[in-house]
């Protein structure tokens, strides 16, 4: 009797672990959709030929301006030049208002941690694809999933709570930072990120 008890309640507990493994990020990450879809194929393909930092702008003071403002984006699409429907979005609620796209950050860091692109793009002669994988040439957004507890992307977190790496999953993690650093020969401690 008391090895049948046993083996339900270790069948008990390892059932329970199955489902809070699937079932947990359910629960603390919620799903959103971006204000509307963005092509990036289009925009760097060989027809259009625009590379990362022409939208994605770095000054020659070192600041990096992340997602580009309604502006940039009326320097080509002041009116409608295809026939899509996120292209009508764009410039009618966005462009000819003149109304910023609430777009959802996926890379947004905590008030913690700084991180520059000079130093990275410039000065270590990284590619935009070496950290943000095939983003560049993606033909839609993806869904923007967020922590429900801290508020930020899950992609500044590993996406895998099994801590295996997956390389598959999107977003830049804090271990893939470290391991390009080590590989770099650079032994940063977390004080030259985490401010």
């Amino acid at each position: 009797m008391k090895y049948q008890s046993r083996v339900i309640f270790g069948s008990g507990i390892i059932f329970s672990l199955i489902i809070g493994w699937f079932f947990f990020p359910m629960v603390l990450f919620k799903s959103e959709s971006q204000p509307l879809q963005y092509n990036h194929k289009i925009h760097t393909g060989e027809q259009a030929g625009i590379s990362c930092e022409d939208c994605h702008v770095i000054d020659t003071d070192g600041r990096f301006h992340g997602i580009p403002t309604v502006a940039k984006c009326a320097e080509c699409h002041s009116s409608q030049l295809g026939t899509s429907e996120n292209e009508k979005i764009l410039v009618e609620q966005y462009v000819l208002p003149n109304l910023e796209i609430p777009w959802r950050i996926y890379s947004l860091q905590p008030d913690n941690a700084y991180f520059s692109h000079v130093t990275h793009v410039r000065l270590g002669q990284l590619k935009c694809e070496e950290c943000h994988g095939t983003h560049g040439s993606s033909e839609q957004l993806r869904i923007f999933q967020v922590n429900r507890i801290s508020g930020y992307s899950r992609d500044i977190w590993n996406a895998s709570f099994s801590g295996m790496q997956n390389k598959s999953r999107e977003g830049m993690k804090m271990d893939d930072c470290i391991q390009c650093h080590e590989q770099r020969g650079r032994k940063d401690g977390c004080i030259a990120c985490h401010k």
